[in-house]
């Protein structure tokens, strides 16, 4: 509406600083189109123009563009660097966003907090303890260790390296500790299982919020201690401190955990009576409950006076919950429900059914459902629903109709399918033959013949298979170039 005014007031074409907000604007309501428009309708682009169009896209996600955009640009300067390590970052690209950090590291362009706090969340999620530490001394000669989101990036890097020491030094040697600092500590010892120490910490602090005291309720869930996780929310709850929605399932997580149908009732009544709106997250958490306290029929009033049912994960929490618990038939029926209710299930959803069906002997039920992956739902069978097919073959005693069921396969199989076979390797080979001959070009036939030989220490024959596989895929190439 804004950009319509705009046009039918005279500004078909906006000046620079106001196309500028336009482009902000779209991208933040996702329209990436008409931000496209707007930028390219522009006679003058300065360098914030440019860097506007390569945030938007990086914070979409839409790497490939925001990459295009950065070598079109005219200037770079350490905004534009910034929105391509993060993006990468962001999208679980790490060895990209490593690579712009290394480049953009040895130019002289400038840079600022941001510039190290995308790198680190990397270092996070790699678990790299040495890339870490070369970050940590980056960051202290430029002197940003005074940043508090900064030196608590690195402490929760350390910790998740399981340099524990190394975070209580750093912690230690904070000029300031904001709330953030504090829990982020408090929430690593608990993470490494030393809920001596994260209760400690978590008695000096000096200030706490809802976020800090779920993360030691979390600590004392995640170890299996769910009476005293629940004797720290009677304190939250004593000290007037709001509970958010984290709150919640993290409590109920507690109280699945110790079964204690008394304390999860309760919980969920203050939901109630509050008149608190569960998200999906505490709807899971409530249902994994009642569930895991043996109250079928009270989970599934539950879910079904839950107001959002096409989120898959809801689902599927009540059907792995149905499945871990021995129910197994009324996971089955329940999957159907969710077809019917028109949610799209994902991988996570067959893993869990063939996994289920694996238990119970529901053979049939399993096969049917994971040939319907492929053909109705546009799923290709990973390793782990191929590991539940083997499961459900081999607690039947009827390994060997895998055979037939074997040639679906497009990936590699993995170590631990492989394995499987290995107990019976003469019909492991025959099923490679049979894939072999029914889907010649594919490469998963070759992949299985290949490990079983290799499982039987006959390397010559390894080779030979690759060597097969080697040929016949050149030969394929060819034929589509």
């Amino acid at each position: 509406m804004i950009h319509l005014h705009l046009k039918l007031t005279g500004f078909k074409r906006p000046p620079t600083l106001l196309a500028n907000h336009l482009i902000t604007m779209y991208f933040s309501c996702g329209d990436f189109v008409q931000a496209r428009q707007v930028f390219d309708k522009m006679d003058d682009r300065n360098l914030f123009t440019w860097n506007n169009m390569l945030s938007g896209y990086a914070k979409l996600g839409m790497m490939k563009q925001a990459r295009s955009f950065f070598y079109r640009m005219p200037h770079k300067d350490y905004v534009s660097w910034n929105s391509m390590v993060s993006g990468y970052a962001n999208r679980g690209r790490f060895d990209e966003a490593l690579r712009f950090y290394r480049r953009f590291r040895r130019l002289a362009v400038g840079y600022n907090e941001f510039s190290f706090a995308s790198v680190l969340i990397v270092s996070v999620k790699l678990k790299e303890f040495e890339l870490c530490r070369q970050i940590h001394g980056q960051v202290s000669v430029v002197g940003f260790l005074s940043n508090v989101v900064i030196s608590s990036l690195i402490i929760d890097a350390y910790a998740k390296c399981g340099k524990m020491e190394d975070a209580r030094r750093l912690f230690d040697d904070m000029p300031v500790r904001d709330v953030r600092a504090w829990t982020t500590l408090v929430s690593a010892y608990a993470a490494w299982g030393d809920m001596e120490s994260s209760a400690e910490l978590f008695s000096q602090m000096p200030k706490s919020n809802s976020c800090s005291w779920t993360s030691l309720i979390r600590g004392y869930s995640r170890n299996g201690m769910g009476h005293e996780a629940l004797g720290v929310f009677r304190e939250m709850i004593k000290h007037r401190v709001r509970p958010d929605q984290f709150t919640f399932s993290t409590c109920l997580l507690a109280c699945a955990t110790i079964a204690s149908l008394k304390h999860g009732k309760q919980i969920h009544a203050f939901l109630v009576r509050n008149s608190i709106k569960p998200n999906t997250v505490v709807i899971s958490a409530i249902v994994d409950m009642y569930l895991k306290c043996g109250r079928l029929e009270t989970a599934r009033r539950v879910f079904n006076f839950a107001g959002n049912k096409q989120d898959v994960e809801l689902w599927n929490t009540i059907l792995s919950t149905l499945a871990h618990h021995g129910y197994v038939t009324e996971a089955i029926m329940m999957l159907y429900n969710m077809l019917r209710s028109g949610v799209k299930p994902n991988r996570t959803t067959f893993a869990v059914i063939l996994n289920a069906s694996s238990h119970s002997g529901l053979v049939q039920e399993g096969l049917q459902l994971f040939k319907s992956m492929p053909s109705e739902h546009g799923i290709v069978p990973d390793q782990q629903h191929y590991a539940g097919l083997t499961n459900l073959f081999d607690e039947a005693g009827c390994l060997n109709e895998s055979g037939k069921d074997l040639q679906m396969m497009d990936s590699k199989p993995d170590d631990h399918v492989v394995c499987r076979l290995r107990g019976n390797i003469d019909h492991g080979r025959e099923v490679a033959v049979l894939l072999i001959k029914l889907q010649p070009q594919s490469s998963a036939a070759y992949e299985l013949l290949s490990s079983i030989y290799a499982a039987l220490g006959k390397w010559e024959l390894v080779e030979k298979t690759r060597h097969i596989l080697d040929e016949r895929q050149g030969r394929k190439e060819q034929a589509i170039s």
